[in-house]
This record gives structure tokens, C-alpha cells and sequence, in this order.
């Protein structure tokens, strides 16, 4: 059982409701600059809607105005890096190193921290110190009574064949949870994604992965995500980069939080 401080700002997370809405803007720890958030400081005041905010820790001094106030959204930061998030040099590998350690994002206002964990790589002792990485944040987070993301990334993410996402999605989440993971973020792998809530005793949050044709085809996969047991969704290109930012964020509520119908939310927000 959670102890006080991680119930409480779980609960701060979740807003009174079952479900969140948590948007990420780390992209340039992997990506560099990208469109809709190259001006960071500017980007984020768009993203009120949401019940969290994903950041590295290194943007929270550029971004404190956005969080330094009564009701804004939870403040998440990412604890690692891993060469295989980095899609545009295409590493093979997950070397996953520290950036951050829980008391470092405590004193830079974190509400919750999220690490990654990637395995089946192609080496075993890989997997192992990407296991003892994570155990380590597992054991900070308990001292600190601070929430801790898991996020299970396969090796080749967006592009992983679907029964290899499905399997390894099921089997990373399943271990993230026995590791001692609060929540975790991961990819919405489709009609046997219900199989992996099932198996999953703590709360899912679906990523958004790459950004949707339509903003009407994010709101499907969100409302795809909470019906086969997801309790939330992590998106980030695909709320950065829409035409209106707040639109979309209303509407992505609508869908996860109250279970409004893709379609009508899309034509009440006036979406594509």
C-alpha cells in the first residue's frame, strides 16, 4: 500500500477522478527542438488543461511561473536517459543512465517522477543494469514518498511488430509493478491490451506515440486505450502539435474523464 505522501500526490494527480490526462514535453531530451515546442516556456501555458506535465528537469527553472500557482497541473519528472529513445541516431540498444535522482527532482518541485525501463535488448547484462537502475529509483521514491512512472519501452517502440509490442508490453508491465512501480506509461497495443490491464495491478497511462493523421484518430486511440482498462493517457506530439493545444486537451477530458464519445467531443471542440 502507497504510504501518505505518495496517496497524496497520486490523488492531486487524478484530480477526484478515475482517470488523467498528462501531457509530455521532454522531447528535446531525445529529439532536440521540435515543432509546437520550440519555445518551451511559451508552449507550456497552452497546456492548463491537463492533469500533468511531463518535463526534464533541466526546462523546470524556464517553466517554474507555469507551476508556481494554486490548481496547476502536477509537476512530472523524468529520472533517466536511454540511447534507444534517441530515434534519430537509431541505436539498437537501451544504456540507460541516471539524469536525475529522486531528491533532485524533490527539490525542483516534482509532484512525480518518472523513469524508463526497456529489456529484451540485445544483450543480457543490459537488461540487467536497466533493472538495477530502476530497483535503485524504486528505493528513492519509497524514502521520498514520491509517485514513480515506469515506462515500459520496447526496442523499437513506434515501429515494433505487433504481436512483439503485445508480448513485451505484457511482460515489462507485469514486472514493473513487481519491481514497485506506482504507474506506468506504455503503449496502447490494441484489442489484447485488456489482457494486459488485467494482469497490471496499478494504473496504465497509454502514450500517444507518433503524431495521429487527425485529431479526431487521438481521441479514438484515448478512448480505445480507457475502455480495454487504461486509467489514462501520456500524449505529447499529438497535443504540442495540433492546431489549437487547448481545444484538443478539452476534449481529450471529455473522452478519458467522462467518457464522452470521440466523435461528439471532436465536433463540440470544432476538430478535424
Amino acid at each position: 500500500m502507497a504510504n501518505h505522501g505518495e496517496s497524496l500526490r497520486m490523488a492531486r494527480l487524478f484530480a477526484g477522478s478515475t482517470n488523467a490526462v498528462i501531457v509530455a514535453i521532454d522531447h528535446g531530451l531525445y529529439f532536440g527542438p521540435l515543432p509546437g515546442l520550440i519555445d518551451l516556456p511559451r508552449a507550456i501555458q497552452a497546456l492548463d488543461g491537463a492533469d500533468g506535465i511531463l518535463l526534464g528537469g533541466g526546462m523546470v527553472p524556464h517553466c517554474a511561473s507555469f507551476f508556481a500557482r494554486r490548481g496547476a497541473p502536477s509537476m512530472i519528472v523524468r529520472l533517466n536517459w536511454a540511447t534507444n529513445y534517441v530515434a534519430p541516431w537509431k541505436y539498437e540498444h537501451s544504456h540507460s543512465v541516471p539524469i536525475l535522482h529522486v531528491p533532485d527532482a524533490q527539490r525542483l518541485g516534482a509532484d512525480i517522477v518518472l523513469a524508463s525501463l526497456t529489456l529484451k535488448t540485445p544483450d543480457q547484462a543490459e537488461d540487467a543494469r536497466n533493472v538495477e537502475l530502476f530497483a535503485s529509483f524504486v528505493q528513492e521514491k519509497t524514502l521520498a514518498q514520491m509517485p514513480l512512472v515506469c515506462e515500459v519501452y520496447p526496442i523499437g517502440g513506434d515501429f515494433a511488430a505487433p504481436e512483439e509490442l503485445q508480448s513485451q508490453v505484457e511482460i515489462g508491465c507485469r514486472m514493473a509493478a513487481e519491481l514497485g512501480a506506482d504507474m506506468i506509461k506504455t503503449f496502447f497495443t490494441g484489442k489484447d491490451f485488456a489482457k494486459i490491464a488485467a494482469a497490471t495491478p496499478i494504473p496504465i497511462f497509454v502514450l500517444g506515440a507518433l503524431k495521429k493523421p487527425r485529431e479526431r484518430d487521438a481521441l479514438t486511440v484515448a478512448a480505445q486505450a480507457i475502455g480495454s482498462g487504461a486509467r489514462g493517457i501520456v500524449f505529447g506530439r499529438n497535443v504540442v502539435q495540433a492546431r489549437e493545444p487547448q481545444r484538443l486537451l478539452a476534449a481529450l477530458r471529455e473522452v478519458v474523464k467522462e467518457g464522452v464519445a470521440p466523435d461528439t467531443a471532436a465536433t463540440r471542440h470544432k476538430l478535424e
